[in-house]
């Protein structure tokens, strides 16, 4: 098997609004991180229909169960769930975990109709 080696460069200039990314990496009060972190896991446990059978709620646990609330790792959680999800996660959680989540989306530079929090 030949091997290549590729050269790139990659340009990111920020959001839409040619915004540094700061918010997204901003990690969010204890408190909403905490409450995100825990529906998250209730709801992969919920959603995973077969009692965990091929280790589904076990996995998406074990990789949040003990990550600290720093830089973007609020938005890593969210991010783990598909827009299906995401809309079953945010009927769960507070406004000021909605409110959070949404505005480092939005710095992010999600388009606003996948926004769903």
């Amino acid at each position: 098997m030949k091997k290549y080696k590729v050269n790139y460069t990659v340009s990111y200039s920020g959001n839409k609004n040619n915004m540094k990314l700061e918010l997204y990496y901003t990690p969010p009060s204890d408190d909403v991180f905490e409450e995100v972190r825990a529906k998250a896991m209730v709801l992969w446990k919920v959603v995973d229909s077969d009692d965990d059978k091929y280790g589904y709620a076990t996995g998406k646990i074990d990789r949040i169960k003990d990550i600290e609330n720093v830089q973007d790792n609020l938005m890593y959680i969210v991010a783990m769930f598909d827009h299906g999800n995401q809309i079953l996660l945010a009927e769960e959680l507070s406004e000021e975990a909605k409110d959070s989540i949404r505005e480092r989306l939005i710095d992010g530079g999600t388009p606003h109709y996948l926004i769903v929090f």
